[in-house]
């Protein structure tokens, strides 16, 4: 068990609380490679925790640690106060834990609606036979749980392709449709990927907006790994920086940007 620190208040008066997840000294490896090497750093509930770091630095592998794709050979997993023990992916879903990808990775013949109906799959408890018969509680599960995803499609402002085809859509929409998924899975910890990679100015501007709004109004804990540093620094509460699988900074952005090793490693020049 690891101690819940005071809540404290960040620089934009919002209110972060105690320690939700905590990686202890995360070690990761592929054979030979060392991807990550002891890792510590904690992600605090109701923050945006920012992971950065050039290419190769181990940041994905290390959402994949989080949401259970890869399991360390070192180091301790604890989440709400407990230690998690080696689990699979769907086992880390059902803890309240969504992620989306780098890589898009959607049902690309389905429509929108669809897509998103599959982050409830956590939440429909009925059998095979009632569900394909429609009958009683499958009939029930899926009128709640089409409400819940109609609503995230309002809150995204997708409601107008919401029949579409995802094949259809361009880039930018397609991210937004991977992030209602994840959003209609109601998660307590929301992990993004590289959510504006491959994004134009506008796209990145609406999809910071929306991450904002999600961390705002339904209190999500957010963990996002993204190259964009105006994002980054506009967006996130505390930064963790990864170097050739090594932690080389952690703090808040004005910590990280004035921090000599991340400048040398990362950043190229120092920020006012």
């Amino acid at each position: 068990m690891f101690d819940q620190p005071e809540s404290f208040e960040t620089v934009d008066g919002r209110t972060i609380g105690g320690v939700m997840m905590e990686m202890k000294n995360i070690t990761l490896r592929f054979g030979g490679v060392v991807a990550i090497q002891d890792i510590s750093f904690d992600i605090r509930e109701g923050e945006i925790r920012a992971i950065i770091g050039p290419n190769g630095a181990g940041k994905s592998s290390m959402l994949n640690v989080i949401s259970g794709f890869y399991n360390p050979q070192e180091g301790e997993v604890w989440y709400k106060g407990e230690l998690r023990p080696s689990m699979k992916p769907f086992e880390v879903a059902r803890q309240g834990i969504a992620r989306t990808f780098q890589n898009i990775a959607l049902f690309e013949g389905m429509s929108v609606l669809d897509n998103v109906m599959t982050g409830r799959l956590n939440h429909m408890k009925a059998g095979i036979l009632s569900q394909a018969l429609w009958y009683g509680n499958a009939q029930r599960e899926e009128t709640e749980n089409r409400e819940v995803v109609e609503r995230v499609i309002d809150f995204l402002e997708i409601q107008d392709i919401r029949k579409t085809p995802v094949s259809r859509l361009p880039y930018g929409l397609k991210k937004r449709v991977e992030l209602a998924r994840a959003l209609a899975a109601d998660p307590k910890l929301l992990l993004l990927d590289e959510p504006m990679a491959g994004m134009n100015v506008e796209e990145k501007e609406d999809m910071s907006r929306f991450i904002l709004d999600v961390n705002d109004e339904f209190g999500t804990t957010i963990a996002l790994i993204e190259h964009d540093m105006s994002v980054v620094m506009d967006i996130s509460d505390r930064v963790v920086v990864m170097d050739y699988g090594k932690k080389i900074g952690d703090g808040t952005p004005k910590d990280v940007r004035s921090n000599k090793a991340v400048i040398d490693a990362y950043l190229g020049v120092a920020h006012d």
